[in-house]
């Protein structure tokens, strides 16, 4: 029988069966609690009914929270009025999962009395990415199950593992098959039934907490082992906080200063920035004008052009996706020494555990090295990563127009340069699109897909499912110097120069956005990356700081100094002679040096990127101020608590250095996606 809209009531025999239907991943909203509460009280008043299976339909088991209910009002019952009915049953109650159990899917069947899922179901609390905590009882009872130190692991990760995980751990009781859930859990309900098992409460189970009773040692060391990681974030302090607390508290007295936590998470602007990025995230490769009516084309073989760092990570990117690469060099020594790069990497990430060892042989036979662009002809996708001058890759694209098959995709790995001009070197300008990857390409997520003009629809709508397939966070942007990272770039790092120049040191400055939440600072990224690329020492006219160097050896960490000096373990020291060459440079420039405070320094770095953020909006380069968010996240290490340089601009107090019409533009556009 329906109990409401979203709920079914069955029996089988002395088994009730409550289903849930709540398209698209049955997210636990108000009338999801309210009829899982109104069928179990029906199935527990019925005498014929000796065991309930709690199981859901469509593609997935409670997929958690309803996010939309968020900041509203509350509904009753809530989530842990429901948990505590289920928990409080008198007959055993048995979650059956399929898809995935994430966040309050998987803290309701933690209240369970058992647990079943078929193989291919994935289980976890991953309320850390929305920068939050788990908040119904998943710090009390997951410890109770699995230990504390792997419940610590899985919640402050927010990782997801695979059933056979969670039947190892013991979060699982039962497998079932495949394609068999229902029948599997009435049958292992009735097993309960027969064999007289009790009613397993995890809120009464103490025996997994007292290796950690015995070892207070282990929460500061836990903090210690995963410092750099958590740098910044408040929501892993909050989980380590919950579960050590709950340690020496009555389970409902641990279960309400879960909550205080879990509220005090909530009203937090990490949450807020979180929240953001997530939905941001999902709506980033939409492009208004291409709709489903946009067929893609299918991507069964790609190309790449170039076996250096770039060019080898974009083609592990296929080969992890299981799509034959071709990968062309101009040299047999450099497609050996890409290769034998691209091995070395695979085979690192076996050495973890990460990989076997034949996935590794696997993937390498997808990789056909050559030196003829004829080899390239019958590919569906061809990205060329060479050098970054124009007429280089108008060179590469000319050849690869008469080589490639019509209807082929040609995708440029540019990360400045005009892709109009590119695709000016071919006679089909309506295949052509940037596909710019970030370094390490095939660790790093961000992918902008940059359209021109001239590109096709469907080459956008190829690009976006492509990036999918990959593994990567899709970005649609227009076609424009630096599109929208590295422009917002140049225009922080104006001003990370003219800063140095006026007083403060390169320390300073990489302090500054340190201690803001950047994983690096702005000159030691330059070191890392090499102060001579893009560098042409042929036109160096000691024109900056950064020629002057060059033009004195010092490339960056690669060299030895930059910067910083660097020693054989490429810990940075100040350099005396990037300080006297900025002093030597400022007195010529005639600009007084002086005293320059933290505030100031980010002020003007981080205002100067919003400002040119908001010049992008202005130009249609970027569609919605949350691309310029996600890119920045995603790519840049703009810290993802603050929700990137547009989200943090608008929840500041308005600063006094935004002036124009544009901005006030920036502020509505923001203002209309916040998440608060």
């Amino acid at each position: 029988m329906h109990v409401n809209d979203v709920t079914r009531l069955d029996k089988d025999n002395e088994i009730a069966v409550i289903t849930t239907d709540s398209p698209p991943v049955n997210a636990i909203s108000a009338p999801v609690r309210q009829g899982i509460a109104s069928a179990l009280e029906t199935a527990l008043k019925d005498d014929a009914v000796k065991a309930i299976i709690l199981i859901c339909e469509g593609r997935t088991f409670f997929a958690g929270a309803d996010i939309s209910e968020f900041g509203k009002p509350k509904i009753e019952p809530d989530l842990r009025a429901v948990q505590a009915m289920i928990e409080a049953a008198a007959k055993p109650v048995v979650a059956a999962i399929h898809g995935t159990a994430l966040g309050g899917g998987l803290e309701t069947a933690l209240v369970c009395h058992y647990r079943i899922a078929v193989p291919s179901a994935r289980m976890g609390l991953p309320e850390v990415a929305l920068g939050l905590m788990p908040g119904a009882g998943g710090t009390q009872r997951l410890p109770r199950l699995i230990g504390v130190e792997k419940a610590l692991e899985l919640m402050t990760a927010g990782r997801q593992i695979e059933a056979g995980e969670a039947h190892r751990l013991g979060l699982l009781d039962e497998l079932a098959a495949k394609e068999n859930l229902r029948a599997d859990a009435i049958a292992f309900a009735r097993r309960i039934i027969a064999e007289n098992r009790p009613l397993v409460k995890l809120r009464d189970r103490e025996d997994k907490l007292t290796p950690a009773r015995e070892n207070p040692g282990l929460f500061d060391a836990f903090r210690q082992k995963n410092a750099r990681k958590f740098r910044g974030f408040k929501a892993p302090e909050n989980i380590i906080r919950s579960v050590q607390e709950g340690l020496e508290l009555e389970f409902d007295a641990a279960m309400a200063r879960e909550r205080e936590l879990f509220d005090e998470l909530m009203a937090d602007s990490q949450s807020a920035a979180q929240r953001h990025i997530f939905f941001a995230q999902r709506i980033a490769a939409k492009v208004a004008d291409i709709g489903k009516e946009i067929e893609p084309l299918p991507i069964r073989k790609a190309g790449v052009i170039g076996a250096g760092t770039m060019g080898g990570g974009i083609a592990m990117n296929f080969a992890n996706a299981g799509i034959p690469v071709i990968l062309l060099e101009t040299s047999q020594a450099a497609l050996d020494r890409g290769l034998a790069i691209i091995r070395k990497n695979y085979e690192t990430t076996a050495s973890k555990g990460k990989m076997r060892m034949e996935d590794v042989d696997a993937r390498m036979a997808l990789l056909q090295p050559t030196l003829s662009y004829d080899d390239l002809a019958d590919v569906d996708l061809v990205i060329e990563a060479v050098f970054e001058d124009l007429a280089i890759k108008q060179d590469v694209f000319a050849r690869l127009d008469a080589a490639v098959r019509q209807g082929a995709i040609l995708a440029t790995n540019t990360s400045y340069l005009d892709v109009e001009k590119i695709a000016a070197a071919t006679t089909r300008p309506e295949s052509v699109i940037g596909l710019h990857f970030f370094s390490p390409a095939n660790v790093m997520k961000l992918l902008e897909i940059v359209r021109a003009e001239t590109t096709s629809k469907q080459a956008v709508a190829t690009a976006v499912k492509l990036a999918k397939t990959i593994g990567k966070i899709a970005v649609v942007v227009g076609n424009g110097f630096g599109f929208v990272g590295n422009r917002i770039l140049a225009a922080r790092s104006a001003q990370a120069d003219q800063l140095v120049l006026e007083g403060a040191t390169p320390e300073q400055v990489d302090k500054a956005l340190y201690d803001f939440g950047f994983p690096m600072g702005h000159f030691q990224m330059r070191d890392l990356v090499g102060l001579n690329v893009g560098w042409d020492k042929e036109k160096s006219a000691s024109a900056t700081v950064r020629e002057v160097l060059n033009e004195m050896g010092h490339h960056g960490q690669k060299s030895g100094g930059g910067y910083y000096d660097y020693d054989e373990n490429r810990q940075h020291t100040p350099s005396q002679v990037a300080l006297e060459v900025i002093a030597d440079f400022a007195a010529k420039q005639g600009i007084a040096q002086r005293a320059i405070g933290q505030e100031e320094i980010l002020d003007r770095t981080l205002y100067a990127m919003v400002n040119e953020g908001a010049n992008i909006l202005d130009e249609g380069i970027a569609a919605r101020s949350s691309d310029i968010d996600i890119i920045w996240v995603s790519g840049y290490g703009f810290p993802r608590y603050r929700g990137g340089p547009m989200f943090w601009a608008i929840c500041k107090e308005w600063p006094r250095c935004f002036r124009s019409c544009v901005f006030w533009k920036l502020r509505m556009d923001l203002h209309s996606r916040r998440p608060h």
